[in-house]
């Protein structure tokens, strides 16, 4: 199983509010927290991380390349600058398209425990994804995830509804017929994940929404301290 992080923002409300390294870059507990991600992904079976950056920050760069040069899994690394993170999928997908595989992005903070009972559950899933859910918000755009009783995913949506217990938490476990779904978004001119996610529903994929305790984005400077705590609890 293959595992993907987008990481080819800008990070541009971060550096306003005085943080100088890049969002990839950024330290808690004294890791980065693109290194962060690769090391729980190798600790969770992950044969080969694709990572996609842009091509405006020097420093990520020569980062990811010492990374590479020592990761005990293999690592493979784009730079393009994308309009969004949908087109940044898009660019990962040619590594994704053989077997089942993990998607997020850089700054999404999780505990490893439950990333690790999730991971297990898709590997043993028939479903077409598995995607983490959480009912804690502290996201200023959340995505909504419409639910039944046996957690089917029945809908994305921009503002709660009665069938929303949860939002989406950004760690998406999907199968090759995503891929699909996704190169009909972009014959379609179609932008932004969620608008993906909900494509995935139009076409009669198989999703289950997987809870998860607590979700975070690292998004400003005061969301690293939180993230932090939130880690050493």
């Amino acid at each position: 199983m293959k595992f993907a992080i987008i990481s080819a923002g800008e990070g541009s409300r971060l550096a306003q509010e005085g943080v100088s390294l890049p969002k990839p870059l950024v330290q808690l507990d004294g890791q980065a927290m693109i290194d962060r991600l690769v090391q729980i992904f190798a600790r969770n079976g992950a044969e080969q991380v694709v990572i996609i950056i842009n091509n405006e920050v020097p420093l990520t760069k020569q980062h990811l390349a010492e990374l590479k040069a020592r990761s005990e899994v293999p690592l493979e690394v784009i730079v393009k600058t994308t309009p969004s993170s949908m087109h940044s999928f898009y660019e990962l997908s040619r590594y994704l398209k053989e077997d089942k595989f993990c998607l997020t992005t850089v700054d999404t903070i999780f505990r490893e425990e439950e990333f690790a009972r999730f991971i297990e559950a898709f590997r043993q899933s028939d479903d077409d994804g598995m995607m983490a859910v959480t009912d804690y918000i502290d996201d200023e755009k959340p995505l909504y995830i419409g639910t039944d009783g046996q957690l089917r995913i029945t809908g994305f949506y921009d503002e709660a509804r009665p069938e929303c217990r949860y939002i989406s938490g950004g760690i998406y476990c999907l199968t090759p017929k995503a891929i699909d779904v996704l190169q009909h978004c972009m014959d379609k001119g179609i932008s932004r994940m969620r608008n993906f996610q909900r494509g995935l529903i139009e076409e009669g994929l198989q999703l289950k929404a997987y809870p998860f305790s607590k979700i975070l984005d690292v998004d400003h400077a005061e969301d690293i301290a939180k993230a932090e705590a939130f880690l050493q609890r």
